[in-house]
């Protein structure tokens, strides 16, 4: 069964807008892992407009009896900050998205090409060297996975966006197609294979029959909007239900 790790970007962005402190981040990491996830999400971007920088090393040491089997998963772009951040928790995966600062979300994945490979090729090196895990955000692309093993990383993770938006329109066919190729030929090439953005309760279960071999699906805004309905800690479990109920490996 793919692993959930629960993004908590959407509620760190709800604590900041007042100066109380609630909803706790830490707190939250607590109850999601109290309800079943396997993991948790952060993205620490450098205008900490959700996941504030200091916000990492409290959940760090709050999992820190849950480590490895409850993974923390820090992405972000690979600049220096981001880098000195992964130095000082060494969490167990580290997603790089090639979005830089200003971008709203990420949106479009790594290309691997002559204008991503100088800054992707060595922050995957330094991350490979302090322990973690190394995955590449990518596009639903089997074109692109191609160049991942050179680069060293460990997996990739698809960029579902197109995906949800295609589902929500209610012809998802080409879409779902596309990312079931480029996780069949991922797993071909022995690559980790995740996926994320816009996943929900009605879009998992088709990707999740399509790909077979998914590892973890990090869902975060999603899982937030549904909680607002049905509770945080019945999301995470109807997350988790959802996501045995689809099979996978």
């Amino acid at each position: 069964m793919a692993r959930l790790s629960v993004n908590l970007n959407k509620i760190a962005l709800l604590r900041n807008s007042r100066r109380t402190g609630v909803p706790d981040v830490v707190e939250f990491g607590r109850l999601a892992r109290e309800a079943g996830a396997d993991g948790l999400t952060v993205h620490p971007r450098p205008d900490e407009r959700h996941i504030r920088r200091s916000d990492v090393p409290a959940l760090a040491e709050l999992m820190r009896p849950w480590r490895p089997g409850c993974e923390l998963n820090i992405e972000g772009y690979p600049d220096e900050r981001l880098m000195e951040i992964v130095r000082e928790v060494r969490p167990e995966q580290c997603t790089l998205v090639p979005d830089g600062p200003g971008v709203l979300t990420s949106e479009e994945g790594w290309k691997l090409d002559n204008h991503d490979t100088p800054v992707a090729l060595p922050a995957v090196a330094a991350l490979r060297q302090l322990g973690c895990r190394v995955i590449l955000f990518v596009d639903p692309d089997p074109g692109v996975v191609e160049r991942v093993p050179a680069s060293g990383a460990d997996g990739i993770e698809i960029y579902t966006g197109n995906y949800a938006a295609a589902f929500r329109a209610g012809d998802a066919t080409a879409q779902l197609r596309a990312c079931a190729e480029t996780a069949a030929r991922a797993a071909a090439l022995g690559l980790m294979v995740n996926a994320g953005h816009d996943l929900n309760l009605h879009n998992l279960p088709d990707l999740v029959r399509a790909i077979p071999r998914l590892a973890e699906a990090s869902i975060g805004h999603e899982l937030t909007a549904d909680a607002l309905v049905m509770g945080f800690t019945a999301a995470v479990r109807a997350y988790k239900t959802t996501l045995a109920a689809s099979g996978g490996d």
